[in-house]
């Protein structure tokens, strides 16, 4: 509970038998879907921040690992990849790929150093950006999200992705003549953390001007 009286919320919205009763048997429309992950959305950052209770913010931050990847998708992943919800979905999908693979993240993010020195300095990642170091980051960022500055979460959160952007197109690179099919996975992959970079950028933008929502 917040100080403000609230709860943390402990599981999303969801539509079981009652409420699609409630719905009159039918699943709430596209509108109502949309209000629904703007509110928890707003709900979850504005709990999160009012609690100023690191156990509190330890449960948020690990909000995925309690619900599913799959919950926090079907609630978030639809939204505009430049609103709160798009927002923190990719942070949430972010931390969850480097827990479940630290050791090929920390591999990427390490080929990508060399050609990111602003973002490697950004991101905050500890030297050497091993297996831990970089879960610790993907933990470290969240954590901004509901006790620190959100802003700045996720300008290193973008920064963390255009250094992984970077790593994979140079493995691509390596891997070209050897395994074409797979060079190529890794180069469409890091145009899409690349876009992830580059949305979460324009998103702390707006967080800073009042209009991320």
């Amino acid at each position: 509970m917040t100080d403000s009286g609230r709860h943390v919320p402990r599981r999303p919205v969801h539509f079981g038998p009652d409420a699609i009763e409630a719905h009159g048997g039918s699943l709430p429309g596209p509108a109502e879907i949309t209000e629904i992950a703007h509110q928890t959305a707003a709900v979850l950052v504005g709990t999160g921040r009012a609690a100023a209770d690191p156990t509190v913010t330890a449960r948020l931050v690990a909000l995925v690992d309690d619900l599913g990847l799959s919950t926090v998708a079907d609630l978030w992943a639809g939204r505009p990849a430049r609103s709160l919800p798009g927002a923190l979905w990719r942070l949430y999908a972010l931390r969850e790929w480097v827990r479940r693979q630290p050791v090929e993240a920390s591999r990427q993010y390490a080929a990508g150093i060399r050609f990111t020195d602003v973002a490697h300095a950004v991101a905050g990642v500890a030297e050497p950006p091993g297996p831990d170091e970089v879960r610790a980051l993907a933990d470290e960022i969240l954590t901004g999200v509901f006790a620190g500055d959100l802003a700045v979460a996720l300008e290193r959160a973008a920064a963390f992705a255009a250094v992984i952007a970077a790593g994979r197109a140079d493995l691509a690179h390596d891997r070209d003549d050897v395994d074409p099919g797979g060079a190529g996975a890794l180069t469409t992959s890091a145009a899409a953390m690349q876009r992830t970079g580059e949305d979460l950028v324009a998103s702390a933008r707006l967080w800073r001007a009042d209009e991320l929502d």
